[in-house]
This record gives structure tokens, sequence and C-alpha cells, in this order.
């Protein structure tokens, strides 16, 4: 990617055939897919790069045996639809970054026959919407082969013993790192991004249609215009407030929802596999997935608004741990988590429906006749490549141009060309990294990895950890600055490098490193480098602070 200030300056002399607003999955989709079909394109953040609720995902890829469950009770033949969608559009996801994303098996515990039976034929049925785009075969787990595999797992739930497990196919993924690999591509692709840019106004043609969109630049305050034939809104949670900004008579479209998860020590779990708590207290699904050294638990799904803080509140906490406790022979409590997040889903509202757990994760596409506004509304990360080829169909015909095809379906993502599972080796043996380091760097940057080290190469400094407690190297502060477009500490150790979801206090401990790099390539001052550390440590105290307990996660992702 171009440095922020030369993206400025080119989008300033601009005039494009699409403006996409909203740099998450949703836009970064829309982005890729119509630089893709020839459209010229420039894609638009109010803040940075997949900072919402792009990031505040469970990591998974899947069709959604929750959905399906509701598909089958309901006899809802559109969950149904989604959920074969989905599963279709796995796949792809898997197949295109496949350092970013792979398959992940998820077992279910049974505590009786009658269980046994029913998340059997359950699974079963994922299998066969599927069908080609299975990853491997849901089958049954004897108890002795389950407490095997899962060795945290206890063997007895309210008085009854375990008898087995079924175990089938999802996959897993690192949502930050994809959003950042989307962006990365389309800039290879020749379109323009630009983050901290927020859409205040639109200036209108003599018709009412949009012409062009005023955008304040959120780091400097000063103001541009950015002009294209056609406008979308990829903004999520943020959507009604765009499309009002367009057409103020536009009734709202989106039901907000709120959802936590917790990063918890995976020596709790003991297991490669993923567990599936199949039903709480009020009917919701709660997963526990290793995910890149931590176990992550969740999700909540409670109603909220725009204005609500995304904080995780004691409350929250106790919640996930009073229904994963009972499945785990380590009793969990709040000391022990490590990190955690929030963020708010963007979910089309439905008359019949006063719960947010029931409400569909289908999209919609809008063009408002009025403005000319397109907006993609809803939808779930799993299936925002085919939101956005829908999103961009609408483009071609807004432009009343003749139909090219959608190539985003097998479109290799920036790193993934030539990637094997054991790549990290190859980082270890040429570039004499821990196994640790290597596996980190492999599964950031697929094969790009090369270019981070080669800074390190010129500056041997760069190969330092930036915390003794996690991974990642000063070389991938500097990368990301240069090449990724970050701008604060948090890009770098929340979305570029994922240190501040291991846990904050590796965060905390490679802040001021952090900094120094960004003083260096931006030529900070030292006060401005001290202002920074402490905003962002005074940051993540405020919300350690709002949960409540002391040592208790920081909070992060807001939507």
């Amino acid at each position: 990617m171009k440095s922020r200030e030369s993206a400025r300056q080119s989008i300033l002399h601009g005039s494009y055939d699409v403006c996409i607003i909203g740099g998450g999955a949703t836009g970064l989709g829309c982005a890729l897919d119509a630089q893709l079909r020839g459209l010229s394109t420039v894609l638009l953040d109010a803040g940075d790069f997949v900072s919402q609720t792009s990031m505040s995902s469970t990591k998974l890829v899947h069709g959604g045996v929750r959905y399906l469950q509701q598909a089958v009770r309901e006899l809802d033949r559109s969950q149904f639809a989604l959920v074969g969608r989905a599963l279709h559009e796995r796949m792809s996801m898997l197949r295109r970054a496949p350092f970013l994303a792979h398959p992940l098996e998820l077992l279910v515990p049974c505590f009786s026959l009658r269980e046994l039976a029913y998340y059997t034929v359950g699974t079963k049925l994922y299998d066969w919407i599927a069908g080609s785009a299975s990853l491997f075969p849901s089958r049954v787990l004897g108890r002795a082969e389950t407490l095997q595999r899962m060795p945290g797992l206890r063997d007895e739930l309210r008085g009854e013993r375990l008898v087995g497990s079924v175990s089938y196919a999802d996959g897993q993924f690192d949502d930050a790192r994809f959003g950042i690999a989307l962006a990365q591509t389309f800039a290879q692709q020749g379109g323009e991004a630009i983050n901290f840019a927020r859409g205040v106004d639109f200036a209108r043609d003599s018709n009412g249609k949009l012409a062009a969109l005023e955008v304040e630049d959120q780091l400097t305050g000063e103001r541009f215009q950015v002009r294209a034939k056609v406008f979308v809104n990829c903004t999520g949670p943020f959507a009604d407030q765009l499309r009002r900004m367009a057409n103020p008579s536009l009734p709202e479209r989106l039901r907000l929802s709120k959802g936590i998860h917790l990063l918890l020590p995976l020596d709790a779990l003991q297991s490669d596999a993923a567990l599936l708590i199949p039903s709480t207290e009020d009917g919701r699904v709660i997963f526990a997935i290793p995910w890149l050294g931590r176990l992550l638990v969740g999700t909540t799904d409670d109603d909220a608004k725009l204005t609500d803080e995304m904080v995780v509140t004691p409350a929250e906490v106790r919640y996930l741990l009073r229904h994963v406790n009972p499945y785990l022979k380590e009793t969990l409590t709040p000391q022990d988590v490590l990190s955690a997040f929030a963020g708010l889903r963007p979910l089309l509202k439905s008359k019949a429906s006063v719960n947010t757990g029931k409400l569909s994760r289908d999209h919609e596409v809008e063009t408002d006749a009025a403005s000319g506004l397109i907006s993609v509304m809803g939808g779930k990360w799993t299936t925002y490549r085919a939101m956005a080829e829908d999103g961009i169909d609408c483009v071609q015909r807004a432009l009343g141009a003749g139909p090219v095809g959608c190539r985003t379906l097998d479109f290799p993502l920036a790193g993934a060309e030539g990637f094997w599972v054991d790549y990290w080796r190859q980082l270890a043996e040429r570039y004499d990294l821990s196994s640790g380091t290597a596996r980190h760097l492999a599964q950031k940057y697929g094969t790009d990895a090369p270019k981070v080290l080669e800074l390190a190469e010129q500056e041997p400094q760069l190969l330092q950890l930036l915390s003794p407690g996690a991974p990642a190297i000063r070389a991938e502060v500097v990368h990301a600055i240069r090449e990724e477009m970050a701008q604060t500490i948090e890009d770098i150790l929340a979305r570029r490098i994922g240190v501040q979801f291991y846990g904050r206090k590796e965060a905390a401990e490679a802040a001021p490193a952090v900094a120094q790099l960004l003083a260096r390539e931006f030529a900070w001052s030292e006060d401005r480098t001290s202002e920074a550390v402490s905003a962002y440590l005074g940051t993540l105290q405020y919300l350690i602070d709002a949960a409540g307990t002391e040592n208790q996660p920081e909070a992060t992702g807001g939507q």
C-alpha cells in the first residue's frame, strides 16, 4: 500500500467510478471486487481498516450450526439457503488465504444417547448441505477418545456421565489480518485506500444524485472531496446514519447486537480441537476455540445501541465463565482472563423477532432511487465475498456498463501464492528464527513474510521481540507503518500484529517500542511519543476498570 499522505494526494486529484465507504470486511470485499472488474475504485474508512465489527468476530469461517438448528426448528428455507451459501463461501476463504484461514475440528460433548443421536443427525445434515465444499466428514467419538482428544473436558455434567462427542469441521481465521490482506490485495490491483477519513456530507448534481463526498481527515482535521459516479455504503452498524445523510426520509433498517469474547490460557482446554457448548440458559451457543496460543470463548448476543460503550462488563465475563466452566476440569475465574474484546453486529430488522439471537445473518443490497446510494447491509464475515459480489453487480447496473464477471471467488490474497502448511520451517532456517516467531510470521504474512524480515536484514535490531511473552518482532512495526498504513499504537498491536489480543501485559510491554518506531518513521517529537504511549496505556486501563475487576482484561474493538 502507499503511504497515507501519498494516497491522500492521489485521491485529492482523482475521480472514480466507485467510492466505497467503510473499510471492514464488506467494504474491502466490495473494493477488491470492483477493482478486479476494471472499475476505478477508492476506499475510505473513518477509523483504521477492520477496526470495528470486522475485528470482533469469533474467528470462525462457518455455515453456522446454530442457524441450521433454527432452520430445522422453524422450517425456515431462507436459513437453510444462508447456511448453504456460507458453507460454500467458507471453502473460498480457506483456499484464497491458506495462511490466515484453515480447517478446525469442533467437538460437541454429549451426556446422553439422545444428545449423541440428535447432534449426529444435525452435523450429518451440515455435511450434506456442504456437499463438495465439505472439509472433512463429521463422526461420533466414544467417551475414551473424546477425553483423549480434549483432556481438559470434564467427564460429567450436572450428574450425567459423558457418553461421547460429535466431531465436525468448520474453518478458523485471523479476521484482522484477513482484512489487511484484502486491503493489500486491493492496493496491488491499483485501488486507492485511505484510513482515518470520515465522510461528513454529500454533494449532489442537478438531479439530486450523489456526486461527491466531503471527507474530514481524522488526523489533521482538514477537509477534502472525493468525486465518484457511484457511492457504496459498507459502514456496518453505521449504515443507517450514512443512508440518512444521503436521504433523510429513509427508514432505519438495522438492529444492533453486542457480542463479547474472552481470551484465556489455552491450557484450560488442552486440545487443538474447539469445544462447542450447544445450549445455554437463554438458548445460545458458546464456543471455546484455540486461537493463536489462547483460548477464545464467546459470544454473547444482546441488544445494543451505537452510543453504547464497547467494554466487557463484569456481568458478561461472569455469563461466559458460568457456561464454560461446567465443561472444564479447571475452573476459570475473571483473574484468568488475559484479554477481551466487544463489538457490534449490524443485523437486519425483522418485525417477527424480538430476540437478536434469532435475527437472520443474511444480507441485503439496497439502492436508494432518490440519491443513488447503494447500501450493503447485514451479513457476516463468512459471506463477505458474496455480499460484495451482489453489491458490485448493483454498481455495474447503476453505471449502465456491460456486465463483467466477478473474479474474487478464486483470486488469491496477498501472501497466499506459494504458501504451504510448513512454510514457517523455511523462514526459521533461512533467517535463523525461533519456531515461535517463524510460525507467527508465516501465520500473519504468508509468503510475504520475507518482506518483513528483509527490514531486519538491513537493521538487525529489528529482529528483537516486542515483548518477552509474545513472538512478534520490531520489524513488523516498521512494515506496518511503511506498507500497511498503520498510524497509531493500537493499529499495530491490535490489527497488524495481534499482540493486544494475546494479552494486556504483552501489549503494555510492547507499546513503548512501537511508539519509538512510530516516532522515527513519522518524525514525532519526544513529547508526542510519550503522549502516544500514555494515551494507549490509559485506554487499556480505562477499559480494564470498566470491567470492574482488578487485573481484568482490556475490551477492544468497539463498533
